[in-house]
Parts: structure tokens; C-alpha cells; sequence
């Protein structure tokens, strides 16, 4: 187990070494092309929400204030909500309108394909040339179209540039050991890991948000499909093996909230990791047996099984503390060995991370200081992601779950002085805390067993695995009890869990 976690750890040091190697030290990479489109095309902002009422407002706000030649932009408020959202919704809209606005506000009768659902429903009755995806949470500056489109229709533009991909920003990044763990894990993923695929050529793919379709690449890799929990995944991959260009702009940032419950993190990385096997699973012949470079081939193969290591890390969880047991004295030959394996992944998603704070922050250092939570946050998401896995492996369905946000960017968890925790939407509980919970106490009792007999070497990954489990089995529980113990739910009324 430890030697297939390696190798995703040295996978990843390729990555930081493209990225170092063609980026330079430019801190977010190539101009983006600002300037005039010529001429400009018609643009569709697409903004699908689903029981967002404390971000709705901000968002139609943001959207509205993109700078854009008039009668060349509409906005489509894709709308599949069940509670207050859909009536505050309508009075957006309907205010917008009145002053000029292009704006719809769009209704199904169900949530039928979810997301890829709602965009396809959109994309068929819009009218742009080019299609900008931002979810609910989403702020995009006001230059973000003028900035972009040229990348499509400027006097350079590729005509097989099919998406232009943005950086996420994140408005809540202080607001607990949680917020900053992601903040740190996401800038890895677009600093390095884009800046990387970008510079050497590989496949990218599109986050769901935060960037500009080619209406043709879309039509023409197959259309929105909902049979994967991440259907931009899967579109990105359709996209790229039909001929279609990628590309990321890191120096477009758009900002956006982190998820400050556990349980909405943990319901995010599950779809996440699932929708990646189920996409892996769906695309991978094909991507294996295409003309593409075999580079190419290999890179995307690590990228879509990535999260396959979650399980591996899982079953390493099992088993780590038997194996060491039958060891017995070979344990003391061995150790060095599996340490040497375990740093390569631990010191690969560190030196990861620190590159992605160095080029984007002054004060990387402290930022740098959240890697163990997020280390932690890894170990003990493992169960949670890894049997992601195992459902897509298995072929099981599983409903889409939205990830729960509250409007929040003052870095103190509140919200027009309300806590998060007194707003309505939470994410899905699990009973899967209570496994987690067991494993604390399971790597607790290893931890003292291995300094009894002296396993000084194996101390190393049995205290990472404690405090991982350990972390979020007690972040589940306390803000499980505040939960149940605090004030209800202020508004909206007839928000109900989602």
C-alpha cells in the first residue's frame, strides 16, 4: 500500500517539477490576454443554484456588474431550488430586469441530471457563443468577461481553444483550521497541478466554475451528461480527447467560499471522489487507446485515479497496525524502509503545497503553518473518500448533494453578526463519524504499543493517523452538539436540509 501511495507522491513531485521548470518564477504565470475581442461575441453567464439563499443576492449582484457591450451578454439564473431561494430569486430578477438587465430566471419541474441537467437546459435556450459557468458562491470582478473572451476572440485567439479555466479565491480562508486546510489544498490544485498541465500540455479540466466555454466544444464533445457525479470532469475529459484546447488563466481570480461544516466537506469530497472513479471508469479505454502522447496518456491516468489513493490509504489504515504486529523483530529492518515510502507522499503533498503559498503569497510561511490540519483533514477523510471509491468501483448510484453556503467573507464565520451554525442549511449527516471515531481510539492504543516495544520508526504514521481520525471524529461531534444545542435556524423558514 505504501509503495502505490508513492507512487502518487512521486507523481505529484513531477508535477511541482513541470510546474518550477516551465512556469519560472513567475508567481501566476502568462499575460491572459486583456485587451479587446474583435469583434466580441455574445456571451451567456450561467448561474445554476439550488437552495441558495444566503449567497443568491450576492451572486445575481456580481453577475449583473460584469462589464460587457450591451445587447452582447444575458444571464441565466438556472434555478432548481426547493424553498425560499426561488421566491427571493424572482424579485432579483424581476428588480434587474426593470433596469435594463438581460436576466432569466429559469424553472424546472425537477432536478432531473441535477447540475449537468439544469446547464444543458440552459445551453438550449441560450444564445451566446460563449457560455460562463459560475456557481452560487462565486464572485466574479467585474473584468472577469473582458479579460477572458479575448483568450476566444481576440486577433491571437485559437479557434480550438474550447475553455479558459479561472483561479479560485476564497473569502473565508481565516475563518478556522478547516477554511485554512482547504484554502491550502485548493491553491495546490490551481497553482501547481494547473499551472503544470497547462505549461506541458496535458489535459486540464474544468472545475465547474469559474470559467468560459466554446458553445461548439460543448455541443460537439457530447453535451452535458449527468451519469457521473462531476460532470465537469467528464466534460473536460470528452472535450479534450475530441480535439478541443484547455486553458488556465491563474492571474483571473475569482473568489469563493470555503465549506465551514465538516459534514458539507465531507458530503463535497465524496462526490468529488466518487465522480473522479466514475469518470475514470467511463473514459480510460478510450483515453488509453487514443493516438494521444503517451505522456499524456500517463498523466491523465494518474489524475483520474487520484483519489483511488483515499481507499489506499484507508486499507493501509487497516492493516498498519497487524502488519507490524507480525513482523515481529523484522519490524526493526523494515520500518526504515516504509518510512522512506511514507515520506515520499507526505513530503511530496508538503513541498506541493508550499510551492502553490510561495508563489501567491507574501506571507506563505504562515501559511504554511495549517499543512498538519490539512494532513490530518486527509487522513481522516480517508474512510469518507474511500468508500466513494468503492461505490463508484460497485456502480452505485447516489444523489447529488449540494455543499451548503452562507454568504460568508469577514473571516470570523458570521454572517450580519449570526453565526453559521444558527443559518439553515447543514450538510448530510453520517454515521460514518462513529467508525471514524473507533480508529481514533484504534491508532490511540497503537501509538502507545509501538513506543512500548520500541517501534520508534512506525510512531511517525501511527500519530498522523491518530490525530487525523482523531481531529475530525471531534470537529464532527462538536459541531454536531452546537447542532443540537444551540438556537434553531434563523432563516430562511422554509429551508429544509438539504
Amino acid at each position: 500500500m505504501l509503495s502505490l501511495l508513492a507512487i502518487y507522491g512521486l507523481h505529484r513531485l513531477s508535477l511541482v517539477w513541470i510546474y518550477l521548470r516551465r512556469r519560472g518564477g513567475e508567481p501566476s504565470g502568462r499575460a491572459t490576454g486583456r485587451g479587446a475581442a474583435n469583434p466580441w461575441p455574445p456571451v451567456t453567464v450561467q448561474l445554476p443554484i439550488y437552495n441558495e439563499y444566503y449567497v443568491v443576492e450576492r451572486l445575481i449582484e456580481a453577475a449583473c456588474a460584469l462589464r460587457y457591450p450591451a445587447g452582447l451578454i444575458e444571464i441565466q439564473l438556472l434555478d432548481d431550488s426547493t424553498d425560499a431561494t426561488s421566491a427571493l430569486a424572482a424579485r432579483l430578477v424581476a428588480s434587474y430586469r426593470a433596469r435594463g438587465h438581460d436576466i432569466h430566471h429559469i424553472r424546472r419541474a425537477g432536478r432531473d441530471g441535477y447540475k449537468a441537467g439544469a446547464l444543458a437546459g440552459g445551453l438550449a435556450a441560450s444564445r451566446g457563443e460563449l457560455i460562463a459557468i459560475f456557481d452560487a458562491d462565486f464572485i466574479p470582478p467585474v473584468d472577469f468577461l473582458e479579460t477572458v473572451v479575448p483568450r476566444f476572440a481576440g486577433p491571437d485567439a485559437d479557434p480550438r481553444l474550447g475553455m479558459a479555466q479561472a483561479r479560485w479565491g476564497h473569502t473565508n480562508r481565516d475563518d478556522s483550521l478547516l477554511t485554512r486546510a482547504q484554502a491550502l489544498l485548493l491553491d495546490g490544485h490551481f497553482v501547481v497541478e494547473h499551472g503544470a498541465r497547462d505549461a506541458a500540455g496535458r489535459f486540464l479540466n474544468f472545475n465547474g466554475t469559474a470559467g468560459v466555454f466554446r458553445r461548439r466544444c460543448i455541443e460537439e464533445a457530447g453535451g452535458w451528461q449527468a451519469d457521473t457525479l462531476t460532470e465537469d470532469l467528464d466534460l473536460s475529459y470528452r472535450a479534450q480527447l475530441a480535439g478541443w484546447r484547455f486553458e488556465y488563466l491563474p492571474q483571473v481570480v475569482v473568489p469563493a467560499e470555503l465549506p465551514v461544516e465538516l459534514n458539507a466537506l465531507k458530503s463535497q469530497q465524496h462526490r468529488w471522489a466518487k465522480g473522479s472513479i466514475q469518470t475514470a471508469m467511463k473514459l480510460l479505454r478510450r483515453l488509453l487507446t487514443s493516438p494521444l502522447p503517451l505522456a499524456v496518456r500517463l498523466e491523465a491516468l494518474a489524475h483520474l485515479t487520484n483519489n483511488a489513493a483515499y481507499l489506499l490509504l484507508a486499507i493501509l489504515a487497516v492493516l498498519i497496525v497487524p502488519a507490524l504486529a507480525a513482523r515481529g523483530e523484522a519490524a526493526r529492518v523494515l520500518l526504515p524502509l516504509d518510512l522512506v515510502l511514507f515520506l515520499v507522499g507526505t513530503g511530496s503533498f508538503a513541498l506541493f503545497c508550499a510551492v502553490a503559498q510561495h508563489r501567491t503569497r507574501p506571507d506563505w510561511p504562515r501559511a504554511l503553518l495549517g499543512l498538519p490540519s490539512l494532513m490530518a483533514i486527509g487522513i481522516g477523510l480517508s474512510l469518507n473518500n474511500g468508500l466513494a471509491v468503492i461505490e463508484a468501483l460497485c456502480g452505485r448510484r447516489s444523489e447529488f448533494h449540494r455543499t451548503p453556503k452562507f454568504g460568508l467573507e469577514g473571516g470570523d464565520g458570521r454572517r450580519d453578526g449570526a453565526p453559521w451554525r444558527r443559518l439553515a442549511y447543514r450538510g448530510p449527516r453520517s454515521a460514518l463519524v462513529l467508525l471514524e471515531g473507533a480508529f481514533a481510539l484504534y491508532f490511540a492504543g497503537a501509538v502507545a504499543y509501538a513506543a512500548q516495544q520500541r517501534w520508534y520508526a512506525a510512531l511517525p504514521f501511527l500519530v498522523l493517523f491518530a490525530g487525523g481520525f482523531l481531529f475530525v471524529t471531534g470537529l464532527s461531534v462538536t459541531q454536531e452538539m452546537s447542532r443540537l444545542f444551540k438556537a434553531p435556524p434563523a432563516r430562511p423558514e422554509e429551508a429544509p436540509a438539504p
